[in-house]
């Protein structure tokens, strides 16, 4: 099929339209924190009763101390299998609160 100039897919389109209006980083931390079950497990989930994406830090506010003492000490590695999740440095802290 030959396309003209300004024929685009919709594919296409959405993603221009998502570049064109800086939604992208947006839709990557959205992206990002949909994955934190995944990531972390249903258990350390369930004691998640907040994340947000500010300045390419997480903030996680862990209902359990234990558990989030647990999620501290493997910080770093979070932060790799997070970012390895949505295919892109997303994020370069997490705050455990």
């Amino acid at each position: 099929m030959i396309k003209r100039d300004n024929q685009y897919s919709l594919k296409e389109a959405i993603e221009q339209l998502i570049r064109a209006y800086g939604f992208n980083d947006k839709l990557l931390e959205t992206t990002l924190i949909d994955s934190w079950e995944t990531v972390v497990g249903s258990v350390y989930a369930a004691h998640t009763e907040r994340l947000s994406v500010k300045a390419k830090v997480l903030y996680a506010k862990i209902d359990a101390p234990a558990l989030r003492q647990e999620l501290a000490m493997q910080r770093s590695e979070l932060v790799k299998k997070l970012n390895n999740k949505v295919g892109k440095k997303v994020i370069e802290e997490i705050v455990f609160r």
